[in-house]
């Protein structure tokens, strides 16, 4: 069975920083790209970042650029979100997502910025 295990979430100020990782079981996560999502209140869910599957180069939306940097290390089955220079805009849950189960996912993480 697939799984996703998001965790890494919590309250931070504006300006904070926050590292979510999510960790994959059920398939072969080293051949397979990834990425994560994210929702807030009342919106659709949003791509935030992908990587591929060695690595090797990440994209990025346009909100989170130069902000967020997505990594993985292939030997704990794991992909990581590093958040820096937080804003209020960027509270929602975190969800990690693989392309070929469009429609799997996990508990995901919440993320809160405010002062």
């Amino acid at each position: 069975q697939v799984q996703f295990v998001e965790s890494g979430g919590g309250r931070v100020q504006p300006g904070g920083s926050l590292r979510l990782s999510c960790v994959v079981s059920g398939f072969p996560f080293s051949s397979t790209p990834m990425s994560w999502y994210r929702q807030a209140p009342g919106k659709e869910r949003e791509f935030i970042a992908s990587i591929t599957s060695t690595g090797s180069s990440g994209v990025y939306a346009d909100s989170v650029k130069g902000r967020f940097t997505i990594s993985r290390d292939n030997a704990k089955n794991t992909v990581y979100l590093q958040m820096s220079s937080l804003k209020p805009e960027d509270t929602a849950v975190y969800y990690c997502w693989v392309e070929f189960l469009p429609n799997h996912w996990g508990q995901g993480t919440q993320v809160t910025v405010s002062s």
